[in-house]
């Protein structure tokens, strides 16, 4: 079995250092960065699978380099920071970001939503189709990619989860609570606007690719619903 890969960049000596040391005992490889050049080079030669990631960082924030890291692949961030406000973690969530932790936190709890967020790996076998077609909209849940007109959009990790758990039962209605559930384990932020923001920026993605139907509608009171195409027939 492949070792998971976590880098850990937060510039406060004690918290790195404890972050490092209790993902080591739960067998991961952990690397370890205290500012944001360092964090790059790194992120670019380890190729990590997920990203622990503080925002306030001495030579930039980690919005702009969680931003950067996502240019180059969709690897998982958990956002760890002091900043405690709900837009702080909107636009975390907007910038590619699966989770948000807040300082202080329980190690345990980091633990749990790091396990969480591997878990989503795991959706796509649990997906009775390995493709799910729909008009012009391909969507691979073995690849991990959403494609229009074979134009590959670049969705996040939680984004694509999203997309395929909506997918795979078309014109139902998700509450907001019941896609959370599917999507995020139990872990993390229940907050409705973050998952607004999620939904947001896959209808953005979409509509940047060329595409002009609305497969992701808003259920009022409610939460979201997957349409598919008039004469949609292969899914």
């Amino acid at each position: 079995m492949t070792t998971i890969k976590i880098l850990v960049v937060d510039d406060d000596p004690a918290i790195r250092n404890l972050v490092y040391r209790y993902l080591s005992q739960q067998n991961y490889e952990v690397k370890s960065a205290q500012d944001g050049q360092t964090a790059l080079n790194l992120f670019k030669e380890f190729q990590p699978d997920l990203v622990v990631l503080d925002i306030n960082l001495p030579d930039t924030t980690g919005f702009k380099l969680c931003q950067e890291m996502q240019s180059y692949n969709d690897v998982f961030v958990l956002m760890l920071t002091s900043l405690g406000d709900e837009a702080d973690k909107v636009k975390g969530f907007g910038l590619g970001a699966d989770d948000y932790i807040t300082k202080p936190f329980g190690i345990e709890e980091l633990g749990a939503r790091i396990r969480a967020i591997l878990k989503r790996q795991k959706l796509p076998s649990q997906k009775k189709s390995d493709q799910l077609i729909f008009g012009d909209l391909v969507i691979d849940c073995i690849t991990r990619e959403v494609k229009f007109k074979n134009k590959i959009i670049p969705l996040t990790h939680i984004q694509f989860s999203i997309l395929s758990c909506m997918a795979a039962r078309p014109g139902y209605a998700w509450k907001r609570s019941e896609l959370f559930d599917e999507v995020w384990d139990g872990e993390g932020d229940r907050s409705p606007k973050c998952s607004d923001v999620h939904v947001g920026q896959i209808r953005k993605k979409l509509k940047e690719s060329g595409c002009d139907f609305e497969y992701i509608t808003t259920v009022w009171k409610v939460g979201y619903k997957f349409e598919t195409p008039a004469g949609n027939d292969s899914i």
